[in-house]
């Protein structure tokens, strides 16, 4: 089952989330954006090791992220702790998409602290304001065993 909004905010607000009154949903919190990347270098995959290629990090031009057609990293606004017991997904808001964008974002686990990214795939250009709400975070109850001890634990904190 899914949490509600409420519970959502609750439990960001706990994480030391600064959320705007506007931010809560009835199933869930929307995520604003912090700071968008484009990938410069390759990076690596592999059965044990991994490694984030090097980014760059784009300025707003006159306030604005004017993003041509293609893929870009972008960094959420705000911090998120996903509670014990919970397992967070994250989703694009319904204006990306009817402007031909979307956003993936991996599975954060029960336990993940951090300030977390995702992938825009801009499909046609769009205009961004830093600070706009792209994303919708959702936690459901989960089964599991311990807790998130990775490599991103804390990660942009």
């Amino acid at each position: 089952m899914f949490d509600s909004g409420a519970a959502v905010a609750a439990s960001l607000e706990a994480g030391d989330a600064d959320l705007d009154d506007t931010q809560q949903q009835p199933n869930g919190v929307d995520l604003t954006l912090g700071a968008v990347f484009e990938q410069a270098e390759s990076g690596f995959v592999g059965r044990d090791e991994k490694r984030v290629g090097e980014r760059e990090e784009l300025a707003p031009d006159d306030g604005i992220y004017r993003l041509d057609a293609g893929a870009y990293v972008v960094r959420y606004g705000e911090p998120v702790r996903i509670p014990e017991e919970r397992i967070g997904f994250v989703l694009p808001r319904s204006t990306l998409l009817r402007n031909s964008c979307t956003l993936d974002t991996a599975v954060w686990d029960a336990g993940y602290e951090g300030v977390g990214e995702g992938r825009l795939d801009v499909g046609h250009a769009i205009d961004i304001e830093p600070g706009a709400r792209i994303a919708q975070l959702v936690l459901a109850e989960a089964d599991h065993e311990g807790t998130y001890t990775g490599a991103y634990q804390g990660e942009n904190l």
